[in-house]
């Protein structure tokens, strides 16, 4: 994640709300998609304090009156239709329009939960924006609209999840003892927030990508999502666990279970490459979508070889993988490829990369 300036040339962060050496208020600008220094204007309005910007702008009605979010509206933005149809002026920033179902805000706790499921949520999203991968649903409606519901468990537990443009986050996951103990208990090397958003987004773009358009190149390299059907195979997952000597071909022991699983997991790394290398390199999204595959990797395992030796200096766990198999490159090189030409298939292309 890259790193921006307030006017008084001090750090901001993407989630900074307020400048902590000169106390203005900070945002994130849609215009210029940058967290600037919001400077007031009349009424509840401001302006971008990006010089390069200067666009006007209201605060997210979650940033205003909730606090769990920093994203801003432009105020020439248009009208946008409601779950009625009817269309009014947005209230919500781009991101927190995506969000369908919020917790029980009278349950105490909750909202550090949603306001922690927002924050992720936009990060993985600025990624995703950042190489211009479609969000949403166009006017031919030729892929579903995507959404996002943060719900927690009742007499039914909620399973996070993808299903058609729906993207379902159990709120217990924004728990950090809670999602500890689950990685624990299913031997996950890691399990975090950003890591379900990323992977959930992956059966999305599964759906927006590759269904209908890449499916032969897809199974060349992951497999026939036919058979065993999906039912099938998560049954056969957990009756008999991981195929035996999957860490060269398959990112995760999770991703054995069936193609799909595969394309998310891999799809979800592939993210995790690109927020590194942006934030150690601070590269604009047309040089992620145009630097060669193999290149990325190779920066990517370098960047990973330091980060995980700091992390081993404090007592934490390593931040990246160091090696991909062979079989694991040549899946993200597919998915790169697929980010970068918004699902253009070619498969010479696929089956010689690195």
């Amino acid at each position: 994640m890259k790193t921006f300036l307030c006017t008084c040339d001090n750090r901001l962060f993407f989630g900074n709300t307020s400048c902590l050496k000169c106390g203005k208020e900070a945002g994130f600008c849609p215009a210029c998609r940058r967290v600037v220094a919001l400077i007031p204007g009349e009424g509840d309005q401001f302006s971008c304090g990006n010089p390069e910007c200067g666009a006007a702008l209201r605060k997210c009605h979650n940033f205003a009156v909730e606090n769990v979010c920093n994203g801003c509206i432009r105020t020439d933005e248009l009208a946008v239709p409601g779950p009625d149809g009817v269309s009014a002026t947005p209230t919500l920033c781009q991101h927190c329009r995506l969000t369908g179902v919020i917790p029980d805000l009278n349950v105490p706790g909750n909202r550090e939960l949603w306001a922690r499921l927002e924050d992720a949520k936009r990060r993985v999203l600025f990624t995703v924006e950042l190489i211009d991968l479609p969000i949403g649903r166009p006017e031919n409606n030729v892929r579903p609209e995507l959404k996002f519901d943060f719900q927690a468990d009742t007499d039914v537990p909620v399973l996070t999840g993808h299903d058609q443009g729906k993207i379902t986050i159990n709120i217990r996951e924004a728990d950090d003892v809670e999602r500890e103990k689950a990685r624990v208990s299913f031997h996950e090397p890691q399990r975090t927030l950003v890591g379900h958003f990323r992977h959930e987004l992956g059966h999305y773009y599964w759906d927006v990508l590759v269904a209908g358009k890449c499916e032969d190149e897809f199974r060349a390299l992951f497999g026939d999502e036919r058979s065993p059907d999906y039912a099938t195979a998560l049954n056969n997952y957990y009756q008999t666990g991981p195929k035996p000597d999957w860490q060269g071909s398959y990112i995760s022991a999770y991703a054995t279970m069936h193609p799909w699983e595969d394309f998310a997991e891999t799809f979800g790394t592939y993210l995790d490459m690109l927020c590194i290398l942006d934030t150690a390199k601070n590269m604009t999204g047309n040089q992620l979508r145009a630097q060669e595959c193999t290149q990325m990797l190779y920066d990517y395992q370098q960047v990973g070889i330091l980060a995980n030796e700091l992390n081993r200096e404090m007592g934490l766990k390593d931040l990246v993988p160091e090696v991909f198999g062979a079989d694991v490159a040549r899946k993200i090189c597919f998915v790169h490829r697929l980010a970068g030409n918004a699902g253009a298939c070619s498969g010479k292309e696929v089956m010689n990369a690195a």
